[in-house]
């Protein structure tokens, strides 16, 4: 009886035993498999692009572009300064129009420009309060 007992008791054991390490085994499992599994990453809040709605100076059908690169190798880029675009195409490319009216964060500067064959209208407002106004917007109308 007591043999009995003895090899009752240590299949018991084993069996425990058994159990134990089938569910270590699967909990395992689902760890890598999580760890595995390969999820899209969100792009940070600040990387997003910011929907600016356009000023009543920009025309109806007026395109929206975020580098506009001339045949004198000459590019303007969203989130140049206003005195980088000046340096750059120069006062002669200014075709004189300018408007003003309120944005998000303060002023917002429409001027109108002619170069290299192109017209465009240049969006300039700050990215931040109290801000130096960037290129906020480059449109071909």
């Amino acid at each position: 009886m007591d043999a009995l007992r003895v090899r009752l008791g240590s299949a018991l054991e084993w069996l425990i035993a058994a159990t134990f390490l089938a569910a270590t085994l699967a909990v395992g499992s689902l760890i890598l498999r999580e760890v595995r599994v390969a999820r899209p990453i969100a792009t940070p809040a600040a990387a997003r692009p910011v929907a600016i709605d356009s000023p009543a100076a920009i025309p109806a059908g007026a395109v929206s572009v975020p580098v506009l690169p001339f045949a004198d190798g000459k590019e303007i880029h969203v989130g140049d300064t206003v005195a980088g675009v000046a340096t750059r195409l120069g006062r002669a490319a200014e075709t004189g129009r300018l408007e003003v009216d309120r944005g998000a964060l303060g002023e917002r500067l429409s001027r109108f420009y002619e170069y290299a064959g192109f017209r465009f209208i240049v969006v300039y407002e700050p990215f931040e309060r109290r801000g130096e106004p960037r290129v906020a917007a480059i449109y071909l109308p």
